[in-house]
């Protein structure tokens, strides 16, 4: 792979922490130039954009920071400028990435609190999303609540979702081996038969709004930027 598509590859990492999906997918990444800077270097320039201009800013940047990160852990980047563009915050985020500050050094006086919480926070509701996408699949295939219930990540036919799935649980140190169990609560425990039913509600709840508020936002930036039907 080129250097080029080696820095797309990390961008396509990068998530929308509160949708869940790739800034490459939502199409947040408006450019990214390569300069080439002899066989083993290269200076990258990212620029990002998002539906609104009043975005939340601490979601904004965390997909600065996280691109930043994603970026400069390429071989072959040297050095990297990852800028948020057409936002109110702009600025204040794209200083505060480019000199490692964190969230509240950057905002001084108006941010309390770094935003690892909050990540986990939407790294959990991704989870319970992910375990409707899994499971719906295999009722509709037959599947009885009991074996559903019984089920470990193992018994799963291997799927994308899946992947995703174990992924998402590994960045929350949730159990995501063979023997884990398919549903879990927030705190790892395998649902019970008799919880079931609510829980597949709420993952289901939780997974068509991620979906539905993506679908908004890809509207939203569409006709922002005049970039057609998403």
């Amino acid at each position: 792979m080129s250097l080029r598509d080696r820095v797309y590859a990390a961008l396509d990492t990068v998530r929308d922490p509160e949708l869940d999906e790739s800034v490459l997918s939502l199409d947040f990444v408006s450019s990214c130039a390569v300069s080439e800077a002899g066989a083993d270097g290269g200076a990258v320039e990212v620029h990002l954009r998002l539906p609104t201009y009043f975005c939340a800013p601490n979601f904004a940047f965390l997909m600065v920071a996280d691109a930043y990160d994603a970026v400069m852990a390429v071989d072959g980047v040297t050095e990297a400028s990852i800028l948020l563009d057409d936002h109110f915050a702009s600025q204040t985020i794209n200083e505060g990435v480019a000199a490692r500050a964190g969230f509240v050094a950057s905002f001084q006086g108006e941010a309390q609190d770094e935003l690892a919480e909050l990540r986990a926070n939407f790294l959990h509701k991704a989870v319970l999303a992910g375990q409707d996408r899994v499971a719906r699949p295999l009722l509709a295939d037959g599947w009885t609540p009991e074996r559903l219930c019984a089920a470990g990540l193992g018994d799963v036919p291997p799927s994308p979702d899946l992947d995703r799935l174990r992924h998402r649980r590994g960045l929350l140190e949730l159990p995501a081996g063979d023997e884990a169990a398919l549903l879990i609560d927030a705190e790892g425990q395998r649902v019970t038969l008799e919880a079931m039913p609510l829980h597949l509600r709420r993952a289901r709840t939780t997974r068509v709004g991620m979906e539905a508020n993506g679908g908004y936002c890809r509207g939203l930036l569409a006709d922002r930027y005049n970039l057609g039907a998403p």
